[in-house]
């Protein structure tokens, strides 16, 4: 089994045993985003600004890695033509339980965002990329294929990791592992995450994040920071976390 083969089967079973990222929103929740009353999260506590959408009514907006019916029903609810890649199954589940109670369309997809991206070249206005990248090996290919299928002024809404999370111990009180953190080839890291049930993550650079997303052509528009949400690194204060918006240029 590979790595991300672990990672969607550890995470369909978070979701059984109440994962707070696998709870889809209620009606009630559905209804009020219709009403123009929402928010949604790239990072654990901090919503993401309103004006970094714009308006989504009729836009065609990607959820990558945003499967648990979350994020994409608000989408809907505000009419946009929303799809969802996934490779977690039971984050699919979400998304098609809800698009049924409902009553709105959505294409759902389940594919490793490790591969091609299965969609056409400048596809989507919006790309919505919540934190998931923390599961792959490597994130610079996933920023390419953004590009790649993002229409001209199209915009990336991303939430990454610092590496900060991957040096410290179980505790979160001192630093305990190097850089990077790969369970691929460090066996005491893998044991830490097996003890914790944490499937297979991987630390990653401000380089392959922010510059990731520069080479492969974006503009960073914006970014804020954010917590963990839980632990004492957020008890501290620390922020672990970070989320930008990013635009692919228009043509000349």
């Amino acid at each position: 089994m590979n790595y991300r083969e672990i990672n969607a089967e550890t995470i369909d079973r978070w979701i059984e045993e109440g994962w707070e990222w696998g709870k889809p929103i209620d009606h009630e929740t559905f209804v009020r985003a219709a009403k123009g009353e929402w928010d949604v999260v790239l990072t654990p506590t901090k919503p993401v600004p309103h004006e970094w959408f714009g308006s989504v009514k009729g836009k065609k907006i990607l959820g990558l890695a945003s499967g648990g019916g979350q994020q994409m029903p608000i989408f809907a609810a505000l009419g946009a033509d929303c799809t969802v890649l996934d490779y977690s199954v039971r984050q699919l589940e979400s998304e098609r339980m809800v698009a049924e109670r409902e009553g709105y369309s959505i294409r759902i997809i389940r594919a490793d965002m490790t591969q091609p991206l299965p969609f056409g070249d400048e596809e989507f206005d919006l790309i919505f990329h919540p934190i998931s990248n923390c599961y792959i090996r490597d994130v610079k290919p996933v920023w390419k294929e953004c590009f790649r299928i993002l229409k001209p002024g199209g915009v990336l809404l991303s939430g990454v990791d610092y590496f900060i999370n991957y040096l410290v111990g179980e505790e979160e009180r001192e630093i305990v592992n190097c850089l990077p953190f790969d369970p691929l080839v460090n066996e005491d890291q893998r044991a830490q995450l097996e003890r914790n049930d944490s499937g297979m993550q991987f630390s990653h650079t401000l380089e392959e994040q922010i510059n990731g997303q520069l080479e492969a052509g974006f503009t960073l528009l914006n970014l804020y920071e954010d917590t963990n949400g839980s632990g004492r690194l957020h008890e501290l204060n620390v922020p672990t976390l970070f989320a930008m918006r990013s635009l692919k240029p228009d043509r000349k």
